[in-house]
């Protein structure tokens, strides 16, 4: 390279070093470069909305607990993970996460297609104890979950959020409560709720709606998941149109 052979460059660590990082930054301007050259990073797919204020809450007891560690969010573009758990994953499904719930390891299956592949009650049962419905699991069981849950911060954390671009509007940010409120109580009247947020269903996990849980949160979560985009109307080609 230059003109300088491989055996002089090792035995110069100045040489070595300028050449180094020449071959770094030419690396890394080919990648950046290119994101100035076009309007939006993320491909545009219709369905992506903010979390309601139940599926934040459960996204946050998720985190809290670690399950990241053992399920990844992220289906790869190939052949067997296509197969398994469905569609590739999208850049603009966690457009709106903080953090994302990619994850690198795979202990259980990933959970980025999990939503209504279960019933909410399979997924109580599963959560209390998973050995009752996968005898092999390793899973810890998560029964303590059914405790209250505490949701009194949770227009904060919505405003929070909003600060960082997830686009909650004052009229959520101010419904937060009643939202949550209505999307644990199934009984209970949610077309405000349904009308702030397109295809959130109730969830009562517990089958107590005097109560709400930790619970009704994780599941709601665990249940929204993948659910918002219709893939049958999402083709690369229609991506690169966009």
């Amino acid at each position: 390279m230059f003109g300088f052979s491989q055996a002089k460059i090792e035995r110069n660590l100045i040489l070595l070093g300028i050449l180094t990082l020449i071959t770094i930054s030419i690396g890394g301007l080919v990648q950046i470069i290119p994101l100035f050259a076009v309007e939006q990073t993320i491909e545009r797919v219709g369905g992506i909305r903010p979390y309601t204020p139940l599926e934040l809450a459960g996204r946050d007891i998720y985190v809290r607990e670690g399950c990241y560690t053992c399920h990844s969010q992220m289906v790869r573009p190939f052949r067997d993970e296509r197969e398994r758990y469905g569609h590739y994953s999208l850049a603009a499904e966690s457009m709106y996460d903080h953090p994302f719930q990619w994850g690198s390891k795979r202990t259980g299956p990933d959970l980025a297609r999990v939503g209504g592949r279960y019933s909410d009650e399979w997924q109580v049962l599963h959560l209390r104890d998973p050995r009752s419905v996968v005898p092999a699991s390793i899973m810890p069981a998560y029964g303590f979950l059914d405790r209250a849950l505490d949701y009194r911060g949770i227009a904060d954390r919505m405003a929070t959020l909003r600060a960082v671009g997830v686009p909650y509007t004052d009229e959520m940010v101010a419904n937060a409560r009643a939202d949550l409120e209505a999307q644990a109580r199934p009984e209970s009247d949610g077309s405000g709720f349904a009308g702030r947020y397109a295809r959130a269903r109730q969830v009562d996990a517990d089958a107590d709606p005097a109560r709400i849980t930790e619970m009704d949160a994780l599941v709601a979560y665990l249940q929204m998941l993948g659910t918002l985009v219709d893939f049958s109307e999402v083709t690369p080609q229609q991506l690169r149109q966009q």
